[in-house]
């Protein structure tokens, strides 16, 4: 995946063929344009984000209208074909750092959301621009089609893209919500994107729009508007990060001082699962070097130098689960987060977690990994394959929907996470891991289930923990007692 600064490189040296793509592509591009003139009123101001060249922009009616891009070779050509410079303004900007002191009655993502490193904060960011009575309309591609669009740019028919964000209409509209945004209107088009007389019209006017049909077509769309003002928590809460780890002593610096601070305190709480490498004289160190500037704590899992983990580097026989649950009961803080202390999953990304709960986005916040492109080696192909059949699983079993239930990066209120301690002996104490426990605990006590995406990376320090096709087998062991006990009671 490309760095913002490649992806501008790439695309300042392809803006001179963006025209011919766009042609090569007319059937599709016009359709695009149709569902955005269905959607807007006329003589209304528009702001569209990611605007290229501006095509789509001015084919709309406003009264006013600002294009934004992070190319200036693509804005460029934009200035340079408007015939209308007195309505239309083309502007070189971030989408996902919007510096503007104007409200618009629409704001146009087309195509954007895949392009983007973070498209929560993008979404928050709309608020600046945007009233109670502004639409804001996101069109994106149908990740069914992933595979057919990758083939067809290696065959010339689609301008070549860096790798997208996973994004379906579900995970949209979640963002949506979590950002304080409401959906409106959601829904699918363009069965057949190419112009074949007669039957493109048939197919895309009928067929695209029958049951079950219309969900396998190309184009997604969808029209929100903001709810309210974006609540102040007050007072703040105050935040323990847990940091479960065995073994990961190039990690713990690194997890100090990268994990933000958040409400008005925040401390961090290692548990050490009868580490080898040295890891409990790294904590000890790190505590006495950030004293007085971090709030850093060790607790052990089980007493240092036990049998249980000596001579390897795997998980203790008594789980990651253990290690959660043994450090939840000391956190001090109002609400409680878990942080792998592989860092695979960036400890720059806790305050989103943060502000879903107290936005009141969900009552249980879980990680996504599986939105954003990964890093090669962040997760191989056979995990990545078991956690999207965990995730179709648990929406089915618990009625909420979940995409990655094996996700570490949890967070929930201390007061809700005990009200799952004292439902637990409804499952029982069958879960080393300590996802599904947390998981279910929090579907059978009626806890809302929001999902935050964060990028997942590669490991580069330590080794994996989890032993596949021996945690497999237990993952599915887990699995059925959930079934029996939630569905088949």
């Amino acid at each position: 995946m490309k760095s913002k600064s490649e992806k501008i490189a790439y695309y300042n040296s392809i803006a001179h063929e963006r025209d011919s793509w766009r042609e090569k592509n007319k059937y599709y591009h016009e359709h695009i344009e149709k569902t955005l003139k269905f959607l807007i009123n006329p003589n209304k101001t528009i702001l569209d984000l990611g605007c290229s060249t501006g095509d789509l922009l001015s084919k709309l009616h406003h009264s006013k209208a600002l294009g934004i891009d992070f190319c200036e070779e693509m804005i460029a050509r934009a200035q340079e074909k408007t015939k209308d410079k007195e309505t239309i303004e083309f502007r070189v900007g971030d989408a996902e750092e919007l510096d503007l002191d104007q409200k618009f009655d629409y704001v146009i993502l087309s195509d954007l959301l895949g392009e983007l490193q973070d498209v929560s904060s993008t979404i928050r960011g709309l608020h600046r621009v945007s009233t109670e009575d502004s639409r804001i309309i996101i069109t994106y591609y149908n990740t069914f089609w992933e595979p057919i669009l990758k083939l067809a740019e290696k065959f010339g028919m689609k301008m070549p893209q860096d790798y997208q964000n996973w994004l379906s209409l579900k995970n949209i509209k979640n963002l949506l919500w979590l950002n304080n945004f409401e959906v409106i209107h959601a829904g699918y088009s363009l069965l057949l994107p190419v112009k074949i007389p007669i039957i493109s019209t048939f197919i895309n006017t009928v067929i695209a729009n029958l049951p079950i049909i219309n969900e396998l077509c190309l184009s997604n769309h969808l029209v929100a508007r903001k709810i309210n003002d974006l609540p102040i928590v007050d007072p703040e809460p105050t935040v323990t990060v847990l940091v479960p780890c065995r073994n990961e002593k190039g990690n713990i610096e690194n997890a100090v001082t990268r994990t933000p601070t958040m409400g008005s305190h925040t401390e961090i709480l290692f548990v050490d699962g009868n580490s080898n490498d040295g890891t409990v004289e790294e904590i000890e160190r790190v505590i006495e070097k950030y004293k007085g500037k971090k709030d850093i704590k060790l607790l052990h899992q089980i007493p240092p130098g036990s049998e249980d983990g000596a001579g390897h580097g795997k998980m203790l026989k008594l789980g990651k689960g253990d290690a959660v649950r043994k450090g939840f009961v000391a956190a001090e803080g109002d609400i409680l987060m878990i942080l792998d202390a592989d860092l695979t999953v960036p400890p720059e990304d806790l305050p989103k977690f943060y502000q879903a709960l107290v936005d009141q986005k969900g009552e249980f916040i879980n990680g996504s990994r599986l939105v954003y492109p990964m890093e090669k080696e962040a997760m191989r192909f056979l995990n990545k394959l078991a956690n999207k059949f965990f995730g179709v699983l648990f929406t089915w079993l618990i009625g909420q929907p979940v995409t990655d239930t094996l996700c570490g990066t949890k967070a929930l209120y201390k007061k809700d996470y005990i009200k799952i301690v004292k439902g637990r002996k409804y499952f029982g104490d069958f879960d080393p891991f300590g996802d599904f426990d947390l998981l279910f605990g929090a579907a059978k006590q009626n806890l809302r289930i929001a999902e935050v995406p964060i990028r997942y990376r590669e490991r580069v320090y330590g080794d994996i923990k989890i032993e596949r096709f021996k945690h497999g087998l237990l993952l599915f062991k887990m699995s059925w007692i959930a079934m029996r006990k939630l569905k088949f009671r």
